[in-house]
């Protein structure tokens, strides 16, 4: 099976675009963005709760901690986000009403029930597809994060700890190489 496409920073724009059309344009914006941003797995962010990501002050934290249950692999971690990523977070929260910390984080269209992975996943195929985005996946995210940040010249034991992989190996299959970075390679030297 091949592996799902990393996109641009031009097909991401695309996407979020797409997105931004829709009824649920935050929501649908804040889902796509933790994919790219934060290298999480759709079935991670499906079972995310408000408390997961909104402190008790209610601002986002600085990282989720995944309990084993919310994980692929049965073991938790942490996923960093960004300020950038939190931002965002930010704008999709202020439209959540009531913000009760054991709710679904994220809303399917039902309102008081979140997303399981497969929904999700099929939620983002439709994304891909009215982008005209071939190729694309709930996973092309999560692959483009890892992509960029190897292409930006983090290592590939950081690379494993952000995408909660076990296994150095696993990390190096989502790495996409392109000309680019060969030739940027070839002048270092």
């Amino acid at each position: 099976m091949a592996q799902a496409k990393t996109l641009s920073e031009k097909e991401l724009k695309i996407v979020l675009a797409v997105a931004a059309q829709g009824r649920y344009a935050a929501r649908d914006r804040a889902m796509l963005l933790m994919t790219f941003w934060a290298g999480m797995r759709v079935g991670e962010i499906a079972a995310l709760r408000i408390g997961d990501v909104v402190g008790t002050d209610g601002l986002i934290k600085d990282e989720i901690r995944l309990a084993a249950d919310q994980t692929k692999g049965d073991k938790g971690r942490i996923v960093m986000l960004g300020d950038k990523l939190r931002r965002e977070l930010a704008v999709y929260v202020d439209s959540l009403k009531p913000r009760d910390p054991e709710r679904p984080f994220f809303f399917s269209q039902r309102q008081r029930l979140g997303f399981n992975a497969n929904t999700l996943c099929q939620h983002f195929g439709i994304l891909y597809r009215r982008a005209g985005l071939n190729g694309a996946s709930s996973h092309s995210g999560r692959r483009t994060f890892i992509t960029s940040l190897a292409n930006k010249g983090v290592g590939v034991r950081v690379l494993m700890a952000l995408a909660g992989h076990r296994n150095m190996s696993t990390t190096q299959r989502y790495i996409d190489l392109n000309d680019r970075m060969v030739r940027d390679a070839v002048n270092i030297i």
